[in-house]
């Protein structure tokens, strides 16, 4: 890789840290505010809150939970954060690669984020090294979801109404699934054996065979489901609905929709990002139009509280790692009149 594909990067890669176990950060990306929060899941407080490139809309977490990667979606860069410092450590510039949006931070420690504007897949390690990518061929390549087990990614389309197949370790494409309508949400079956795709046009999920793209089921659910999570278990996949401001659960294993979580309830929170906490008992759900984030429990579905992050809150990122509070610099005193 050539120096262009490195801006600034200074990283020192900590160990992993012992967790507390009531510890817990939620990393949030604020598209309106070009900013990224961290929120302290205890208190239920927005400790920092801190400068990204243009409208950062996903976020990835690192395999140990110590650091974030936030695309910058208006642009050509991946920032990276220190979770327990709530700092920014390092920007990768991706070009000629325009538009990150999606992103996987593997267990392998791999990044890969779509490249919107150029039709691609950016692979890249963490230090901004060994950037490479893949051509989708398709239009509005938007959301993807990574099988390690086999190398492979699987990219949504918006666009041309498709599913791509990538294979990682030869950097080549497949082919593409014409399977969908108006693909965004997608996520894979713990064991690879399903591929799970929400289309926001059709209100429905459909489960494709991975290897040929056939449709094996088709799920109603709420209106817009623009993304889609299955749980860290693998017994349930959720949608966010977003012109309903609800949650579609639904069981795997019998593909049914079982209940509807309602959160808002309403279009005009602009929901939006699901992402589980590790354990599966809780779901975050971001509601970019208020600036705040709903925390769910899963089992009751009740709403529990709205947790404050920035403008245009929308991609969710779950730590394990708590914000180390006196690393943090000192609030700004109060102006008197």
């Amino acid at each position: 890789m050539n120096d262009a594909m490195k801006t600034c990067i200074s990283l020192v890669m900590a160990a992993t840290l012992a967790v507390p176990a009531a510890a817990a950060t939620l990393v949030v990306g604020n598209k309106e505010a070009d900013t990224v929060s961290f929120i302290d899941l205890a208190s239920g407080t927005e400790l920092a809150e801190v400068k990204t490139g243009p409208k950062p809309h996903e976020v990835a977490i690192s395999p140990d939970g110590t650091r974030a990667m936030v695309v910058a979606y208006g642009g050509t860069t991946l920032d990276l954060f220190d979770v327990r410092q709530a700092k920014k450590i390092g920007t990768c510039d991706l070009a000629p690669n325009e538009r990150p949006h999606g992103i996987v931070w593997t267990k392998s420690n791999a990044i890969l984020a779509t490249t919107e504007g150029s039709s691609t897949v950016t692979l890249v390690t963490p230090d901004c090294g060994r950037a490479s990518s893949v051509a989708t061929g398709q239009k509005g390549s938007h959301m993807l979801v990574v099988d390690e087990a086999r190398n492979r990614a699987y990219v949504s389309n918006l666009q041309d109404q498709s599913v791509t197949a990538l294979d990682l370790a030869s950097g080549k494409k497949i082919g593409d699934f014409n399977a969908a309508e108006e693909p965004e949400g997608i996520d894979l079956t713990p064991d690879g054996s399903e591929l799970w795709v929400a289309n926001r046009a059709s209100n429905t999920v459909y489960v494709l065979d991975p290897d040929s793209g056939a449709r094996l089921d088709s799920i109603d659910v709420g209106n817009m489901p623009i993304r889609l999570a299955i749980s860290p278990d693998g017994k349930w996949a959720v949608t966010s609905n977003m012109r309903d401001g609800s949650i579609s659960v639904i069981d795997v294993e019998k593909r049914e929709n079982v209940r509807t979580i309602q959160v808002s309830g309403s279009e005009e929170s602009g929901q939006v990002t699901l992402v589980w906490s590790e354990d599966g008992e809780r779901l975050f759900a971001a509601e970019t139009a208020k600036a705040q984030i709903a925390e769910i429990d899963f089992s009751s579905g009740e709403v529990l509280r709205h947790l404050p992050a920035g403008a245009g809150s929308d991609g969710l990122g779950w730590s394990p790692i708590d914000v180390d509070r006196s690393a943090l610099p000192l609030p700004k005193p109060q102006r008197s009149n």
